[in-house]
């Protein structure tokens, strides 16, 4: 029988991850801080069990994975009431695979080293439809014994799983990871809307620079539901935002200037002020439909053709 895994934080992401999991043959002991998405898995799964608390979970399984928002979560989770750090010991491993800041994730894995436990810092990239299809890519901070540990686990949840570095580093690297996405998510929201309002087709548009050196996974994925303003999350545009913060902080940390990403963070910061921060992170193109006046699919201006 497979080993009992913790898991904590059944969102958007972690629901479907939890779900692999359990396909993938491990027993589950899960906690969240809505009741809910617990109650549902319990009832779908009798490989599944609850706990009350972070704590509860590390009682009972030796390897807890976190899917948590930002480093606050993560830091309440380890270190408050009731926490992971009060009942893990020789032999527990933390695998957290939310998206924190860096110094974040070597501290957690410091303290847990004190109590002779490990800790891998894991985020992913590949929103809520490589969380549902397995198909995450994963990249991995820590000792190369405690990757080797949670690999099996990395293999019922992704399909690119990189050991990137030591403790630290695989957040590193999704800092880096989002900041493409995001200046990427610019460049399509102006062609499209820049195509679309000089009376171009802008599914034509899509069709052409996904076959071609602009060619890239957001237009592949997000492109119809830019055009379409489907905008159903798969992940938030708040959350991205949290994570270029992150990412504009550990340039500031290491002397990197990151001139773009600094003004499409602000860019980010703006369609939060605007109300859009709970939209999909395609909702991008609206803030350059706003300032173009022109919404994409629309009929272009008088006199453009």
């Amino acid at each position: 029988m497979a080993e009992r895994i913790g898991f904590i934080g059944l969102g958007i992401m972690g629901r479907p991850m939890a779900r692999n999991l359990v396909k993938a043959g491990y027993e589950l002991v899960v906690h969240s801080r809505s009741r809910g998405p617990v109650d549902e898995l319990v009832a779908e799964s009798s490989a599944v069990t609850a706990a009350s608390s972070p704590r509860e979970v590390a009682e009972q399984a030796k390897i807890v994975i976190t899917m948590l928002p930002d480093s606050p979560d993560v830091r309440d989770v380890v270190y408050g009431d009731d926490g992971l750090l009060s009942a893990m010991g020789d032999g527990s491993l933390l695998v957290d695979m939310s998206t924190i800041a860096p110094a974040v994730a070597i501290e957690v894995e410091a303290a847990l080293r004190e109590v002779s436990a490990g800790a891998v810092d894991a985020p992913v990239s590949g929103g809520e439809p490589g969380a549902i299809n397995a198909a995450l890519s994963i990249m991995a901070g820590g000792s190369a014994g405690d990757f080797e540990r949670a690999k099996p686990l990395f293999e019922a949840l992704g399909k690119t799983i990189v050991h990137v570095g030591g403790p630290g580093a695989g957040q590193t690297v999704k800092a880096c990871n989002q900041i493409v996405v995001a200046v990427i998510y610019a460049a399509v929201s102006e062609a499209l809307v820049l195509g679309s309002k000089a009376g171009v087709d802008p599914a034509k548009v899509v069709q052409v620079l996904s076959g071609g050196l602009a060619g890239n996974r957001i237009l592949e994925l997000k492109g119809k539901g830019m055009i379409e303003h489907a905008f159903q999350p798969g992940f938030r545009i708040n959350l991205h935002r949290k994570d270029l913060g992150i990412a504009t902080a550990t340039g500031k940390e290491f002397g990197v200037p990151m001139p773009v990403t600094a003004l499409v963070t602000q860019m980010f910061e703006a369609l939060a002020v605007a109300g859009r921060g709970d939209l999909d992170h395609s909702a991008f193109v609206t803030l350059i439909e706003d300032m173009a006046q022109h919404q994409v699919g629309t009929q272009p201006a008088p006199g453009r053709s």
